[in-house]
């Protein structure tokens, strides 16, 4: 394997090629929904099979596949909050509820915007210390204990009706924990909101919906740092194959992601990244993995 930089930007992704990249592109949508993190799958995956890292890029990229799963798969939820916060802010109804969420959405940006733009210049170098497979590790075992953590003492009684504008912020700051490989998006959010007292399915819409604009920009984001060292166009087209095969599986994510949740509970993930989290540290202990 050898690493691929690109003016800075890890681009490894493209030296994999179309199947290899529609096999990670399942595997990145199936996980950036769920809430065992995607960048530490993104890193373990590749490493286990002797892939080239596709890099932090690629990862950030597909961030466009999970925004497609998410609006579609909450539309009703997407379209009543934009269209009945508009026609609250037009009757200055500031107290209507899908005005409280559309404020609560914006507010839950600013903090990781401010620190994805912080942070950038080291988490997308080559090489970035922060995707080492020991800090993954670390970081799922640390998300695995404060999930536990929420399904224990947790009341899971309020829903998305009763969201605050307070809330929705808090659940912002948790979201910029993402930045760390391993943390996990949905994992930092779902973690927050249940941890606020909010029922199990009622917690998975609210951190998706908040995380909205984020993913948004992150995807778009990298979408024009590709553009800024004029990636090829091969290079386009292997990302395409990678985004339209993580759209779909990301959907069936969230379509599974409910369903758990709502007979269920989230102890299944717990144990699973805490399982992840200490083979990986194994697995760098005893150089199975680098």
């Amino acid at each position: 394997m050898t690493d691929v930089c690109t003016q800075g930007l890890d681009t490894g992704f493209v030296g994999l090629g179309y199947a290899k990249v529609a096999f990670l592109g399942i595997v990145q949508g199936i996980t950036e929904l769920l809430p065992i993190s995607s960048t530490a799958h993104m890193r373990v995956v590749p490493a286990v099979l002797g892939w080239q890292d596709p890099g932090s890029a690629f990862s950030a990229a597909m961030q466009l596949a999970a925004l497609a799963a998410v609006v579609s798969y909450f539309w009703s939820d997407v379209r009543d909050v934009a269209a009945g916060s508009l026609s609250a802010l037009a009757r200055r109804d500031f107290a209507n509820r899908h005005f409280r969420l559309a404020v609560g959405i914006v507010l839950a940006t600013v903090p990781i915007v401010i620190a994805g733009l912080a942070l950038s210049g080291v988490l997308n170098a080559c090489n970035s210390p922060l995707r080492g497979l020991a800090v993954i590790g670390w970081a799922c075992i640390v998300m695995a204990v404060l999930l536990a953590l929420s399904e224990i003492y947790a009341r899971h009684r309020l829903t998305l009706e009763k969201v605050s504008v307070l809330d929705a912020a808090l659940v912002g700051v948790a979201q910029v924990g993402a930045l760390i490989p391993g943390v996990s998006r949905s994992g930092s959010t779902l973690t927050a909101a249940l941890g606020l007292g909010y029922a199990r399915p009622e917690a998975a819409r609210l951190s998706f919906l908040l995380g909205l604009p984020a993913i948004a920009l992150a995807g778009l984001k990298e979408l024009w740092e590709l553009h800024k060292i004029h990636l090829g166009a091969y290079g386009w087209s292997v990302l395409a194959v990678g985004l339209v095969v993580a759209s779909i599986s990301a959907f069936f994510a969230i379509w599974g992601l409910m369903r758990v949740l709502e007979r269920f509970s989230a102890w299944p993930f717990v144990i699973y990244r805490g399982l992840l989290g200490i083979l990986l540290l194994i697995g760098v202990a005893f150089g199975w993995l680098s």
